[in-house]
């Protein structure tokens, strides 16, 4: 479906009853909500209302001017909400989706009633990393989106993954490749200039979920220990043999955490 949102249209999609409690599933760069089907095919077992929906520049959405912030990003999401008419809901961010939720739970902690973090940090980028993401700008615009995938899932999935998990790996890559150069430059540069959302995790009032790969290089394991340190009713999770895509590499032990802390949330 899709919805007119802050100047562009939005596509998402909205599993299950409107009386049922939400749960919005926030994709990662460069991505879209196919992402997550693993997990919704799950979720749908449960009694919730699933949203997913793709950030603007990547999957069905509209590019826009592909002058993004994070800051638009959570505009977007929040204008979503308001048009689906969802006053409170649970909120998964995987990557730059953690990202969008540290800064969405931060501006307006009252519309979320818990939180899941997965393979994400708190920390804004340093140097090395704005460099970095402004190379991966240079070969979008240069060599192409195909060249710069090739790159990327080097260093997302573990090296494991290209023996045992290789139609996956083509499935992400096809995801990547549907996303047009100024959607993923416009991330790129969203990133790069986001703010630092780590001095608020304390004041993070919700039970928390952080999920993260053992193998993680991108946003590791120390920085989910980082972030569980700083929130208060926080749990946290280590996903065995997987990398920077825990929920795509083991989405049997990934949705075994995230439906376990589902069904305590919603007991409570």
């Amino acid at each position: 479906m899709l919805a007119q949102i802050n100047g562009i249209n939005l596509y998402y999609n909205d599993l299950g009853r409107a009386d049922l409690p939400p749960i919005v599933l926030i994709h990662g760069f460069p991505f879209s909500s196919e992402m997550w089907q693993a997990q919704v095919e799950a979720l749908q077992k449960r009694h919730l209302r699933i949203i997913t929906y793709d950030i603007r520049g990547h999957g069905r959405s509209d590019v826009g001017d592909g002058q993004y912030t994070i800051e638009l990003f959570v505009d977007d999401l929040m204008a979503l909400l308001d048009h689906l008419k969802v006053t409170k809901t649970m909120l998964c961010g995987f990557s730059m989706g953690g990202y969008i939720a540290l800064r969405a739970i931060e501006r307006s902690p009252e519309r979320f009633s818990s939180l899941v973090l997965c393979d994400t940090t708190s920390r804004a980028d340093p140097n090395e990393a704005k460099i970095k993401r402004a190379n991966s700008i240079k070969i979008v615009k240069n060599e192409g989106v195909e060249k710069y995938a090739d790159i990327f899932l080097k260093a997302v999935f573990a090296p494991t993954s290209f023996a045992t998990r290789t139609d996956m790996i083509e499935k992400t890559r096809g995801i990547i490749l549907a996303n047009p150069k100024i959607g993923i430059c416009g991330a790129l540069l969203a990133m790069a200039a986001r703010t630092d959302t780590t001095e608020a995790l304390s004041k993070i009032r919700v039970p928390t979920l952080i999920l993260v790969g053992e193998h993680d290089t991108v946003t590791p394991p120390g920085a989910a220990r980082d972030m569980h340190d700083r929130i208060p009713d926080c749990r946290l999770r280590i996903i065995e043999n997987t990398g920077h895509m825990s929920s795509l590499e083991d989405p049997d032990a990934f949705n075994g955490h995230l439906m376990r802390f589902v069904d305590e949330i919603n007991l409570q």
